[in-house]
């Protein structure tokens, strides 16, 4: 087991009166899974992800990445292991606008440490994606889409064990979305782990568990 949720709940205040964003939730995951998590606007996804990620902190339960208590950690412990074992795609773009395409894929790269050459590799992931020979063009002069193409590269550059991807599909056309969730099957084959929340149901094809997550509570289906 990579990953793991136990009676994770997040709360929060409105109006003096407890919400439970995310209300007692258990969650398994393993390599090779590709997880495909359903539910309306405002039913607690982006929420769980943030805790999965270790971006907001629980009200209660446990977050294990490798058997190992991320709730407990230092938000310097935090982010290495972000980003040495997860990929986090958002449903927003977080380039920087004046570095060069393959300089924002490189960079998460050269923050980990890591001593292999990535150049190769960002070319090879551009390429998946259908964005060969753009790598030295600036973010303003990509379309939404393109940018959203490169924001999920990004988030896959460090190689992760754990994808966890709000929403990969949005501002993509039906072409370019497939060809995003095929990368993120191929990369659940390679024995790494990937979680998806998404609207569109066909794309719920390609995942192997999926959940409904409604008012904070989570559901296999």
């Amino acid at each position: 087991m990579i990953l793991q949720a136990k009676k994770l709940v997040k709360e929060y205040k409105r109006r003096n009166e407890i919400f439970k964003a995310v209300n007692n939730v258990n969650l398994s995951v393993y390599r090779g899974d590709f997880i495909g998590i359903i539910g309306r606007s405002g039913s607690g996804k982006s929420t769980f992800f943030h805790l999965l990620t270790g971006l907001c902190k629980p009200s209660h339960g446990e977050i294990l990445i490798d058997h190992k208590n991320i709730t407990s950690m230092s938000e310097d412990q935090l982010s290495v292991l972000r980003n040495e074992k997860i990929g986090y795609i958002t449903q927003g773009q977080n380039l920087l606008s004046n570095f060069t395409i393959i300089d924002n894929l490189c960079m998460p790269y050269y923050l980990s440490d890591k001593n292999e050459d990535v150049y190769d590799r960002a070319l090879s992931l551009l390429k998946k994606v259908g964005l060969e020979g753009m790598e030295n063009e600036y973010p303003s002069s990509l379309s939404g889409g393109e940018l959203r193409r490169v924001s999920i590269i990004r988030a896959l550059i460090n190689d992760p064990d754990i994808i966890i991807a709000d929403e990969p599909t949005s501002n993509l056309d039906l072409e370019n979305s497939h060809i995003v969730m095929k990368l993120l099957k191929s990369i659940s084959e390679e024995n790494k782990a990937v979680l998806i929340s998404t609207h569109d149901l066909e794309f719920l094809d390609y995942t192997n568990k999926t959940y409904c997550m409604e008012k904070g509570v989570l559901k296999e289906k």
